[in-house]
Protein backbone atom coordinates (compact mmCIF):
# COMPACT_ATOMS: atom_id res chain seq x y z
CA UNK A 1 0.00 0.00 0.00
CA UNK A 2 1.33 3.38 -1.18
CA UNK A 3 1.62 5.83 1.56
CA UNK A 4 -0.20 9.06 0.82
CA UNK A 5 1.77 11.33 3.28
CA UNK A 6 5.13 13.01 2.99
CA UNK A 7 5.88 12.08 6.46
CA UNK A 8 4.39 10.34 9.86
CA UNK A 9 5.24 9.57 13.78
CA UNK A 10 3.74 7.27 16.47
CA UNK A 11 4.14 8.12 19.79
CA UNK A 12 2.93 6.44 22.44
CA UNK A 13 3.49 7.22 26.44
CA UNK A 14 1.79 6.29 29.36
CA UNK A 15 -0.88 8.45 30.49
CA UNK A 16 0.71 10.46 33.15
CA UNK A 17 0.80 14.20 33.89
CA UNK A 18 4.21 14.65 33.45
CA UNK A 19 4.30 12.91 30.14
CA UNK A 20 2.18 15.93 28.61
CA UNK A 21 5.38 17.76 27.88
CA UNK A 22 6.81 14.99 26.36
CA UNK A 23 4.06 14.89 23.75
CA UNK A 24 4.37 18.87 22.96
CA UNK A 25 8.26 18.40 22.56
CA UNK A 26 7.72 15.41 20.39
CA UNK A 27 5.23 16.89 18.24
CA UNK A 28 7.08 20.28 17.69
CA UNK A 29 10.47 17.98 16.41
CA UNK A 30 7.83 16.49 13.82
CA UNK A 31 6.02 19.74 13.26
CA UNK A 32 9.56 22.04 12.73
CA UNK A 33 10.32 20.22 9.34
CA UNK A 34 7.16 22.52 8.25
CA UNK A 35 8.95 25.56 9.21
CA UNK A 36 6.09 27.23 11.01
CA UNK A 37 6.71 30.28 12.67
CA UNK A 38 7.00 30.60 16.87
CA UNK A 39 3.20 31.50 16.95
CA UNK A 40 2.11 28.52 14.95
CA UNK A 41 4.32 26.32 16.92
CA UNK A 42 3.20 28.09 19.91
CA UNK A 43 -0.25 26.92 18.78
CA UNK A 44 0.04 23.44 17.80
CA UNK A 45 1.81 22.86 21.04
CA UNK A 46 -0.90 24.16 23.28
CA UNK A 47 -3.62 22.44 21.46
CA UNK A 48 -1.78 18.69 22.13
CA UNK A 49 -1.31 19.50 25.70
CA UNK A 50 -5.17 20.16 25.83
CA UNK A 51 -5.85 16.95 23.71
CA UNK A 52 -3.11 15.02 26.04
CA UNK A 53 -4.30 16.57 29.42
CA UNK A 54 -7.76 15.67 28.39
CA UNK A 55 -7.05 12.02 27.84
CA UNK A 56 -5.36 11.84 31.19
CA UNK A 57 -7.63 13.83 33.18
CA UNK A 58 -10.86 12.75 31.34
CA UNK A 59 -10.42 9.61 29.14
CA UNK A 60 -8.45 7.70 32.45
CA UNK A 61 -9.47 9.69 35.04
CA UNK A 62 -5.37 10.06 36.18
CA UNK A 63 -5.36 6.39 36.05
CA UNK A 64 -2.88 3.79 34.09
CA UNK A 65 -3.52 3.89 30.05
CA UNK A 66 -1.68 4.50 27.10
CA UNK A 67 -1.85 7.73 24.94
CA UNK A 68 -1.09 7.49 21.30
CA UNK A 69 -0.42 10.22 18.82
CA UNK A 70 -0.61 9.97 15.10
CA UNK A 71 1.22 12.76 12.81
CA UNK A 72 1.01 13.42 9.08
CA UNK A 73 2.19 15.66 6.93
CA UNK A 74 1.30 16.74 3.55
CA UNK A 75 2.01 19.52 1.35
CA UNK A 76 1.04 22.25 3.98
CA UNK A 77 -1.43 20.15 6.41
CA UNK A 78 -0.25 19.00 9.39
CA UNK A 79 -2.72 16.23 10.84
CA UNK A 80 -2.57 14.98 14.33
CA UNK A 81 -4.67 12.14 16.43
CA UNK A 82 -4.53 11.88 20.05
CA UNK A 83 -5.93 8.71 21.03
CA UNK A 84 -6.87 6.62 24.46
CA UNK A 85 -8.90 4.18 25.57
CA UNK A 86 -10.40 5.74 28.43
CA UNK A 87 -14.24 5.86 30.12
CA UNK A 88 -14.97 8.22 26.47
CA UNK A 89 -17.42 10.93 26.30
CA UNK A 90 -20.79 10.94 27.27
CA UNK A 91 -21.95 14.10 25.35
CA UNK A 92 -19.43 15.03 22.90
CA UNK A 93 -21.65 18.16 22.17
CA UNK A 94 -21.76 19.47 25.77
CA UNK A 95 -17.80 18.80 26.48
CA UNK A 96 -17.26 21.22 23.21
CA UNK A 97 -19.28 23.99 24.92
CA UNK A 98 -17.53 26.81 26.40
CA UNK A 99 -16.40 26.85 30.52
CA UNK A 100 -18.24 22.94 30.92
CA UNK A 101 -16.19 20.44 32.79
CA UNK A 102 -17.18 16.94 34.04
CA UNK A 103 -14.66 17.55 37.03
CA UNK A 104 -15.40 20.81 38.56
CA UNK A 105 -13.74 19.06 41.68
CA UNK A 106 -10.45 19.33 40.26
CA UNK A 107 -10.93 23.12 39.10
CA UNK A 108 -10.41 21.85 35.60
CA UNK A 109 -11.88 25.16 33.34
CA UNK A 110 -13.69 23.53 30.87
CA UNK A 111 -12.02 25.49 27.75
CA UNK A 112 -9.56 22.92 26.45
CA UNK A 113 -11.53 21.83 23.31
CA UNK A 114 -12.57 25.97 22.76
CA UNK A 115 -8.44 26.19 23.36
CA UNK A 116 -8.34 23.48 20.54
CA UNK A 117 -10.65 24.83 18.36
CA UNK A 118 -9.16 28.44 18.75
CA UNK A 119 -5.78 27.32 17.80
CA UNK A 120 -6.41 24.80 15.21
CA UNK A 121 -8.09 24.99 11.61
CA UNK A 122 -10.03 22.31 11.86
CA UNK A 123 -10.98 19.58 15.11
CA UNK A 124 -13.07 15.75 14.96
CA UNK A 125 -13.86 14.54 18.19
CA UNK A 126 -14.96 10.85 18.07
CA UNK A 127 -16.19 8.78 21.21
CA UNK A 128 -17.28 5.36 22.41
CA UNK A 129 -18.45 5.55 25.94
CA UNK A 130 -15.76 2.63 27.64
CA UNK A 131 -13.77 1.92 24.10
CA UNK A 132 -11.89 4.55 22.56
CA UNK A 133 -11.47 8.25 22.48
CA UNK A 134 -10.00 10.06 19.15
CA UNK A 135 -9.20 13.92 18.90
CA UNK A 136 -8.26 14.82 15.66
CA UNK A 137 -6.97 17.98 14.61
CA UNK A 138 -5.87 20.02 11.30
CA UNK A 139 -3.45 23.09 10.75
CA UNK A 140 -2.61 24.35 7.52
CA UNK A 141 0.53 26.34 6.64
Amino acid sequence: MENIYENEMKLEFSSRSSNEAFARVAVAAFVAQLDPTIEELADIKTAVSEAVTNAIIHGYECGEGIVKIQGRIFGNLLELEIFDSGKGIEDISKAREILYTSKPELERSGMGFTIMESFMDEIEVESTIGIRNENSNEKRD
